[in-house]
């Protein structure tokens, strides 16, 4: 039996007059102008951003892995500090490495280092949307992820979700390459995955579903070439392509192992912090719908509700369209926009990358706190299908007419331009961000999470200062103020002037201190200490920090009685 050489899976279309309008635009180099100007932002903004309350345990965990290595493999004290030995050291050992050579500050290297490896994630967004549906989906991708202020606020300090989430969309993007070479990919992309798949393990284990999607994906591909070209080819191209993946397993499990030694230390470590991370033993209180519940036990609807309020009203219509064109391919196969078994194999891992964790959750309802934090690395895979479902209705629009497209690419322009406004009005605190679905961030208060980093308390600092030398004619005040912080005080202990002291703990000074910073993430924080109200850190109007001062009031300050009239002589 002869057998026709199998195509590789690929998404191309031929270009027709209905199409062709959208090859007009340079969407490529669209998408690298808006790269290039994210990346100036970050080098402008990055100091804006507060040091995370995780921050300083993992800028240790960093120096200790360092160590482990300076000292020839002698000092393990990494692998005991904590729980950290439980994730890869990929971006804190590379922060440790960085400090001799940096000119900047040790926060102020991890957050420019998190938010150029934030940049590299809309990149990879970009690359794997233009990989899957074109150029213009590739660059609607990159501004969709760059407009969800879930991601770019959290781009700066979040330095353990957002490598990870770029080292997740990355590995896609390989994994998707891969299919797109079958039979034999070449190994120049064998490779690249092996790479990109090792450091995004040497983050966070839960990497290992990556090659979960891409095995996924294989037994597909090869299931069609088994049913349209026999048992005998499927077989032969699956053996080759195992044999072309091979090189990928020790290279993706050495670069894991130079940023995590740990889980080489002993057999089965690996499989240990898998076990950790499924239901991580800790015992706090998170907020959902109004109700603080357990983290340990959250309820099933926590992460779908919170990625419904937290993404960008344009990123969920798009999924919207996306999945009415899933269902149209579906009941009326071939459609017009993705045509073809072979196409939904290409797309099966980034489909599983944004659909198959949120149903792992509701089924296992893992440790989780801070809204969607921990399951960040969702965002980019379901920004590239909006992106597919909104380039789908834009193709729509064109072969309805001019004017229709044209309106519609007047509306997108609007939504973006509105979108960006908001979060440049909302900088730095772009992260507290919630859609129009919960009633933006004013409905969100009281009701779900908003500044679990304590992000706001860098700007109350700031203005306090600004405050008190106002005071002084704008000069530091000869005298030396102190200060306590209820919430990330982490944030105020590396920025304060010499003339204001953190008393944070110290007996009785932090009573009788002469200011009060909480931010109203924690309800406990704003009734501690009293004082007068001065300053407040906002929003889209709702506070996040209050500042308050606690200085005696001077007989001047007194507020003058009214004279009292006269009485008559007696």
């Amino acid at each position: 039996m002869n057998h026709q050489p199998s195509r590789p899976i690929t998404d191309t279309a031929p270009v027709t007059a209905r199409t062709a309008p959208a090859a007009v635009i340079p969407w490529d180099g669209l998408a690298r102008l808006l790269l290039f100007g994210l990346f100036v932002l970050a080098l402008l903004t990055f100091r804006d951003y507060s040091i995370s309350i995780d921050e300083e345990v993992q800028h240790i965990y960093g120096k200790k892995l360092l160590s482990y290595y300076l000292s020839g493999f002698t000092d393990k004290s990494a692998f005991v500090f904590k729980d950290l030995f439980y994730y890869g050291g990929l971006f804190d050992l590379t922060v440790a490495s960085l400090l001799p050579i940096s000119p900047f500050s040790e926060y102020d290297t991890r957050h420019l280092l998190c938010a150029l490896v934030g940049v590299l994630g809309v990149g990879g967004t970009w690359r794997l949307a233009r990989l899957m549906a074109g150029p213009r989906a590739g660059f609607i991708a990159a501004v969709l992820l760059t407009l969800s202020g879930v991601y770019y606020g959290a781009m700066f300090n979040n330095t353990k979700d957002v490598p990870f989430a770029a080292g997740t969309v990355w590995s896609l993007y390989f994994a998707t390459r891969i299919l797109d070479q079958l039979p034999r990919p070449r190994l120049s992309a064998v490779l690249k995955f092996g790479v990109v798949f090792g450091m995004t393990l040497a983050i966070r284990v839960g990497g290992v579903l990556v090659a979960g999607y891409l095995g996924l994906a294989l037994l597909a591909a090869w299931a069609v070439v088994w049913r349209n070209e026999g048992r005998t080819r499927a077989l032969s191209d699956a053996g080759r392509g195992i044999v072309a993946l091979l090189p990928s397993i020790p290279v993706a499990l050495g670069v894991m192992a130079l940023f995590w030694p740990w889980v080489v230390q002993e057999p089965g470590n690996i499989l240990k912090a898998v076990q950790t991370f499924s239901h991580f033993p800790l015992n706090i209180e998170t907020l959902f719908n109004g109700q603080l519940v357990q983290a340990k036990s959250p309820p099933a609807l926590y992460l779908p509700v919170y990625l419904l309020i937290k993404l960008p009203e344009v990123v969920l219509a798009g999924l919207l369209i996306a999945m009415g064109i899933g269902v149209s391919w579906l009941v009326w196969r071939p459609c017009y926009y993705t045509c073809g078994w072979q196409s939904t194999v290409r797309k099966l891992p980034t489909i599983l990358a944004a659909i198959l964790p949120v149903v792992l959750f509701m089924l296992m309802r893992p440790t989780v706190y801070n809204g969607v934090r921990h399951f960040l690395f969702t965002v980019p895979p379901l920004v590239v299908f909006a992106a597919i479902g909104l380039d789908g209705a834009w193709r729509m629009a064109e072969r309805a007419g001019a004017r229709i497209a044209q309106a519609f690419t007047a509306a997108a322009v609007g939504v973006c331009v509105v979108g960006g406004w908001h979060l440049g009005a909302m900088h730095p605190n772009e992260y507290v961000y919630f859609n129009s679905l919960v009633g933006g961030t004013r409905g969100a208060e009281g009701r779900f999470e908003l500044d679990y980093w304590g992000n706001s308390v860098l700007e109350s600092v700031k203005q306090l200062e600004a405050f008190i030398e106002m005071e002084n004619g704008g000069h530091p005040p000869e005298r030396t103020y102190t200060l306590v912080v209820c919430g990330n005080a982490l944030a105020a202990r590396y920025e304060l002037p010499p003339w204001l002291k953190l008393v944070n703990g110290i007996e009785p000074l932090w009573r009788e201190a002469d200011f009060f910073i909480a931010f109203t993430q924690d309800r406990i924080c704003p009734t501690l200490l009293d004082g007068h109200p001065i300053l407040e850190v906002t929003a889209d109007d709702v506070p996040l920090s209050i500042v308050r001062d606690r200085r005696p009031k001077e007989p001047d300050d007194q507020p003058e009685q009214p004279e009292q009239p006269d009485q008559p002589s007696r």
